[in-house]
């Protein structure tokens, strides 16, 4: 079978991290330095889509290692309700791969004209969005040609975590981070997601659960599903998901559970899938998590659980594409999307 931009591009993931590892830092060592001498009380952060994603990750990443309280924007806001909120004393991100969406520039441009420290998140260093922050961290991911975001979500990912070790001047952070494109490239090589999504193929809806720092990778995973195969998928944090959505529970339900080996609570969210009857596919490094569910995408060991969404979105982004191919769709070219979306 011919290989899509798609599957190209997810495994182009390796060598586009190392490359932002090494030609990022300095960027964003010299922006952290302004963030922390402007010593923000709280982070704002503008996205849609994918990037939506990316803010998730931001919010456990900046909150749990740095300290800092992280909100999503709400866009409409500044361009539909044209009622800004006060961005005093935060620092404000723009997260977009295309920079183009004229609702996340809006914010941005705000947080500026209100005095606010402002940053652009992109993969196009020209673009709206980069030429309207105060400072732009480049995402080093070349051209994406897949209509779906596979490499500019590791990056901006990755590109979060890197902000995240400079902020706090960790130099153990940083030598984890220079692990993870190796660790991306054995996730890709110990994933084989054919077999699941064979038997997946003629399903019409689909669970993912994550939680914590997975939460982004629930949300990521869904969307690749619903972009590539037009499958309804909703995703949930364990916790979301026992005040209500666990009522739609039963027996043969498809439920991808990401669940690497520092989430503590795995255990029991499996017992309860288990009981209800559920048909489980696991993303995890725990052997006991991995030997319980019905099938299984293994992640390399070993990962400190702030790092382990950039590498557990390997085996999820091979899964959507391996489930289009089951369902005889084209991942490159999802009807009805294009590769920059506007908003307003």
């Amino acid at each position: 079978m011919d290989e899509t931009y798609f599957e190209g591009e997810i495994r182009e993931q390796p060598e586009t991290l190392a490359r932002l590892l090494r030609d990022g830092r300095a960027a964003v060592e010299r922006v952290a330095a302004i963030v922390r001498a402007a010593a923000p009380a709280w982070v704002t952060i503008a996205a849609r889509g994918t990037s939506d994603n990316a803010a998730r990750y931001a919010q456990y990443a900046l909150g749990a290692r740095n300290r800092l309280s992280v909100a999503l924007a709400a866009p409409s806001l500044f361009t539909v309700y044209a009622s800004p909120p006060s961005l005093a004393g935060a620092l404000v991100v723009g997260i977009s791969q295309s920079g183009q969406s004229p609702d996340i520039v809006a914010v941005v441009a705000e947080g500026r004209r209100q005095g606010a420290v402002t940053i652009a998140v992109t993969n196009d260093p020209a673009s709206p969005l980069a030429r309207t922050a105060e400072h732009t961290l480049a995402l080093h991911a070349a051209t994406e040609r897949a209509v779906a975001a596979t490499k500019t979500y590791s990056t901006e990912l990755f590109t979060v975590a890197m902000l995240s070790a400079a902020l706090a001047n960790d130099e153990a952070a940083w030598r984890e981070l220079a692990g993870v494109p190796e660790l991306f490239a054995r996730a890709l090589d110990l994933a084989s997601p054919a077999l699941a999504a064979s038997r997946w193929r003629a399903s019409e809806r689909f669970l993912v659960l994550g939680r914590g720092f997975n939460y982004a990778t629930a949300f990521e995973i869904a969307l690749k599903i619903k972009e590539t195969s037009y499958v309804i998928t909703e995703p949930y944090s364990f916790a979301d998901f026992l005040h209500g959505p666990a009522a739609m529970l039963e027996r043969g339900f498809p439920v991808i559970l990401v669940a690497p080996s520092a989430q503590e609570d795995a255990s029991s969210m499996l017992e309860l899938l288990d009981r209800r009857g559920a048909d489980v596919l696991a993303i995890s490094d725990d052997p006991a998590v991995l030997a319980h569910a019905g099938d299984a995408l293994e992640l390399p060991p070993g990962m400190s659980e702030w790092i382990s969404p950039i590498v557990a979105i390997a085996p999820g982004q091979l899964f959507a594409l391996a489930l289009a191919r089951a369902r005889g769709t084209d991942p490159d070219r999802p009807r009805g999307l294009s590769k920059v979306t506007e908003t307003r």
